[in-house]
């Protein structure tokens, strides 16, 4: 494991709160991975037997409905954990949907050593009531909001989480970003079809919102107009 005090996200993780010695005793822990695009770190339904902070990199937590198909529950981006602390059973399964750089503990070993750091184990639940207000944003989202609203959304929540390198600078945006889902992961994480989410991209872009370089990079033109269109509801 490299030197935790070097870590491009450590200010932004779970971790933030620790000492330097405390740092290094976890940072002796962990191991830093590679996970390449596609690959799955967890299973659905397997025992969580690790858990880890994204450095970079985006991923995805599905899971499977009873006819196969997999629904996208939630976007992983650097600075957030994976895993379930003291919890037998995975939910979901969480995949790479792009290249990711990940520092991996096995789940034993964390939660030992969270039980003996109550700075970590309050930044844990922190955490883990941050998903739950996003959990419940996503349920207004889904619920009320119309195909043009879950759209300028998203792209605004992109624009804010992929952050370059996991810059630690929580009040930097990005205007120009590559999108880690393609069209079809977009309409199953907004619950649209493939058409709606062309139809609606291509309307943002002729309205001058947004450009389309290519089909898997988004210039934000006009952050207010997108705004309030994702607020609308």
């Amino acid at each position: 494991m490299k030197d935790c005090t070097e870590c491009v996200v450590r200010n932004r993780a779970i971790c933030g709160g620790l000492t330097p010695d405390e740092l290094a005793a976890l940072g002796s822990l962990g191991r830093n991975q590679i996970v390449r695009r596609g690959q799955t770190i967890v299973w659905e339904g397997d025992e969580a037997l690790v858990v880890a902070n994204v450095i970079d990199g985006v991923l995805k937590a599905s899971m499977s409905m009873p006819d196969g198909r997999e629904q996208i529950v939630g976007i992983v981006f650097p600075s957030d954990f994976i895993g379930r602390p003291f919890g037998q059973e995975s939910p979901y399964s969480v995949t790479a949907l792009t290249d990711a750089e990940l520092c991996i503990f096995t789940r034993s070993s964390f939660e030992k050593f969270a039980l003996q750091h109550p700075d970590l184990e309050h930044r844990l639940l922190q955490h883990t009531l941050g998903e739950l207000d996003r959990a419940r944003e996503w349920m207004l989202l889904l619920g009320k909001k119309s195909a043009s609203e879950r759209i300028a959304s998203l792209l605004l929540e992109l624009s804010t989480r992929l952050q370059a390198g996991g810059c630690a600078h929580d009040s930097m945006v990005l205007d120009r970003f590559e999108l880690p889902l393609d069209r079809q992961q977009i309409g199953d994480l907004l619950g649209l079809t493939i058409e709606t989410v062309s139809r609606q991209l291509s309307r943002l872009k002729g309205e001058g919102l947004i450009a389309l370089p290519d089909r898997r990079h988004v210039v934000i033109q006009d952050r207010a107009r997108l705004q309030n269109i994702a607020m609308a509801a």
